[in-house]
């Protein structure tokens, strides 16, 4: 098992693209305006947790917004393919948990695929009941490739 690091930087368009071909978050984006929306994404995000290789490689990422006071809603969590299993999610989804103020004054909210849920039951999170959603957006999904 390689050596992982965790730090608190931003990332290129470029870099995050790179690591989604590697990870099953590739397949969820909208074809739409691909690569302009990562450029947002990576520019804006209030957390951008990543996670390297003893090479620098990105193995992992977690980005989140949040208010600093009572919530964080994590946008995007990954690990690459040939690094699941190895505590690397956990450690993202902790570690932002903790930047945005800690689980005594944060609630946590992601979005997870069914595929996912038990991950995210582990470690504690419970489906919500109070999560209202306006949605009049469609797109055409694709996978994200080298």
């Amino acid at each position: 098992m390689s050596e992982i690091t965790i730090t608190n930087q931003r990332i290129s368009s470029q870099e995050y693209i790179e690591f989604l071909s590697r990870s099953d978050l590739g397949s969820q984006y909208p074809q739409e305006r691909f690569e302009s929306r990562i450029e947002k994404l990576v520019a804006n995000t209030d957390i951008s947790l990543i996670a390297r290789n003893e090479n620098s490689t990105i193995v992992g990422v977690c980005f989140g917004i949040s208010d600093f006071s009572y919530w964080l809603f994590i946008t995007d969590i990954s690990v690459d393919r040939h690094y699941t299993k190895q505590g690397i999610g956990k450690r993202l989804l902790r570690q932002a948990h903790e930047l945005a103020g800690g689980s005594d004054d944060i609630i946590l909210y992601l979005c997870a695929k069914p595929s996912a849920v038990p991950f995210y039951e582990k470690l504690g999170l419970k489906k919500s009941r109070d999560i209202m959603e306006l949605n009049t957006v469609q797109w055409t999904s694709f996978t994200v490739t080298k």
